[in-house]
């Protein structure tokens, strides 16, 4: 049964008031009220209301801190306390799998890496090639493959975690894995009691030979994986744990975990801006250099609101916070070969959509929010440049009220935002004078663009969904993804160079809203994207077709196009689906065998589900093998 749905689409960005709401009522029911009289301080030089950030001096500080402005609900569960933590450290090894194959060599073949936002940052993914293997995470499983040449290609190893695989990186010869889990443990401080809870672990192999991979290291934390990068031979990740007192009065703390070794997070090493309210959380940062399996590990932690995204530079990781009030905290960490430095903290306001709402150039920092304080009630769209101790120097404030930011892309000293409600206005706005950011030109099309990209210094590409203006009301239907060039070489005057629509109301694409599955080259005019199209059979009806009428399922798998300032075709199209899987499905569409992710190695495209690997001829497209991935 298919609900009526009045807003052009459902995702984050519709859920921003509605969070902010929920926090409101949440703290209200709570009975958590503000000390609008006076603000706690730790003694540690905590001043200001928004600025200086110091670290807690005690355990009884911290605690005071989270029982005047915390969340008055105490959770059932953990405790470090005085006493050592005991984890079930059973099945903690990795398990090697189908030992036969080749020694890696090394390769200098054109192949495609991970979609990523800066160059030389590398993000995490759950495939991950070196142009003569392919590392994909199955599960609690990484899948090595021996992907070049496709006579050869095969399995030739299978890991085995006891942890659900998150993400993975692979660089030079090391395979970096993320996996997540819960474990029991127990603690001595109040009487026996046991609980769970989550625990991350890092595992490094080396994969010099890739059939015999070897463990050279592993390190945990206690909490949630959230966000990592990696430069060079140096990862930084961070780990989230729930700030709280339980209902013992005791205040867990993060522990982390060396080979079978635990250590716990002092309080006295926790960082806190002086502006932390309602449900907070702890933000463990780590630093570590893989290449070196005797390189000690970096923390730094930092006690902030829910954390929403962060954008990381080769120098700097900018962690952004919302808690209660409509405002984006931004804490700003020096990072340089594996170590971990407390900059700066900042506060914009509104709210980021996500990672490439964010930029760093020339020592500046620029972010793109969206408000929701207006005295109308509507929405507005700002971008705010600043300095290197995140004091504002620059704005451009109330763009477009009554819509949202849709996507963001900062490009040397030109910032791109593409704001909906009804139409699709894509802004360029001028930053070469940071205290005066300037909007220099829009086009306003039909349509949205959930994701912009570079083609080159002139040309967008767009992907995004058709929209139709409705006639009943102040918004339009979204269709078919749409996908779009953009000329901005006239900054004035920008225009949609060409584009291309697939499918009508229903079609989708994990490229809307992860980057990770847009795979671009400039140099071969390929365009690859996974969709899911649905399409409506216009013989079963009499007269025009709704426009907020969906389609059925009729396609899902890997579109291939040419893309080129001439123009946007489709070249073909490759499924991992037999025909009758999708007319079982309806309207909830699942199968393993849904294309996820695609790359290539020099004239070989690999598309990859989670079920099986096909390797189709770049050019013609003939499949040249497939490999069944199985349990």
């Amino acid at each position: 049964m298919r609900l009526p749905v009045l807003q052009v689409s459902i995702d984050t960005r519709k859920l921003t008031s509605f969070v902010f709401v929920a926090f409101i009522l949440g703290g209200a029911l709570g009975g958590v009220l503000w000390n609008m009289g006076g603000v706690y301080v730790p003694r540690n030089n905590m001043n200001g209301v928004f600025g200086n950030m110091g670290k807690f001096t005690s355990y009884d500080e911290l605690k005071q801190y989270l029982n005047e402005y915390g969340d008055s609900v105490y959770l059932t569960g953990r405790s470090f306390g005085n006493d050592l933590i005991f984890w079930d450290l059973a099945g903690s090894e990795v398990t090697m799998m189908e030992a036969d194959g080749a020694a890696s060599i090394s390769t200098s073949k054109d192949y495609s890496g991970t979609n990523v936002q800066v160059e030389g940052v590398d993000e995490a993914d759950v495939v991950k090639t070196d142009g003569e293997y392919i590392y994909y995470a199955k599960g609690t499983q990484v899948i090595i493959i021996k992907a070049y040449p496709a006579e050869d290609a095969g399995i030739i190893k299978r890991l085995d975690f006891e942890q659900y695989v998150s993400d993975i990186y692979i660089t030079m010869n090391r395979l970096i894995v993320f996996t997540s889990e819960n474990r029991y443990y127990y603690y001595y401080d109040v009487p026996y009691s046991e609980d769970t809870g989550p625990q991350t672990t890092i595992t490094v192999l080396d994969t010099t030979n890739p059939a015999e991979p070897q463990k050279i290291r592993e390190l945990g934390i206690d909490g949630s994986y959230f966000n990592s990068r990696l430069i060079g031979d140096y990862l930084y990740y961070i780990i989230t744990n729930p700030a709280y007192i339980n209902e013992e009065d005791i205040v867990p703390l993060p522990g982390i975990r060396e080979n079978n070794t635990w250590s716990h997070i002092e309080p006295t090493e926790i960082w806190c801006p002086n502006n932390t309210r309602g449900w907070m959380q702890y933000y463990t940062i780590a630093g570590l250099d893989v290449s070196d399996s005797e390189s000690q590990l970096t923390t730094e932690t930092f006690l902030l609101d829910s954390a929403s995204t962060i954008y990381v530079s080769p120098s700097n990781l900018y962690l952004t916070s919302q808690g209660w009030s409509r405002e984006t905290k931004i804490t700003k960490i020096g990072i340089e070969e594996g170590g971990i430095v407390f900059k700066a903290n900042g506060t914009v306001p509104g709210y980021v959509l996500n990672q490439f709402s964010m930029d760093e150039s020339d020592g500046y920092f620029r972010i793109a929010t969206t408000s929701h304080d207006r005295m109308d009630g509507l929405s507005g769209n700002n971008v705010y440049v600043m300095d290197e101790n995140l004091e504002i120097r620059g704005s451009l404030e109330d763009l477009a009220p009554g819509e949202d930011i849709y996507s963001a892309r900062f490009m040397g000293s030109r910032c791109y935002l593409v704001t909906f409600k009804k139409v699709d206005p894509l802004f360029t706005i001028d930053l070469s004078d940071p205290e005066n950011p300037t909007v220099l030109g829009k086009l306003k099309i039909p349509g949205y663009s959930d994701y912009l990209h570079s083609y080159d210094d002139n040309t967008l590409i767009g992907i995004g969904k058709e929209t139709v203006e409705a006639e009943e009301g102040d918004f339009s239907w979204y269709q078919g993804v749409k996908i779009s060039l953009f000329d901005v070489s006239d900054v004035e005057n920008p225009r949609e160079l060409a584009k291309l629509e697939i499918g009508d109301r229903g079609t989708e694409s994990p490229a809307l809203y992860d980057h990770h599955a847009f795979l671009f080259s400039k140099t071969r005019n390929l365009l690859v994207i996974p969709i899911l199209e649905a399409t409506i059979d216009e013989d079963d009806f009499s007269g025009e077709v709704p426009d907020n009428f969906y389609g059925e399922y009729t396609y899902q798998g890997t579109y291939i196009f040419d893309i080129s300032l001439d123009g946007i075709e489709l070249m073909g199209q490759i499924t991992h689906l037999q025909e009758d899987e999708l007319l079982r499905s309806g309207f909830w569409f699942d199968s393993e065998y849904e294309v996820e992710r695609s790359l290539y190695i020099e004239e070989n495209l690999y598309t990859l589900s989670q079920g099986r690997i096909k390797i189709n001829n770049l050019e013609t497209l003939e499949e040249l093998a497939a490999i069944e991935l199985g349990e």
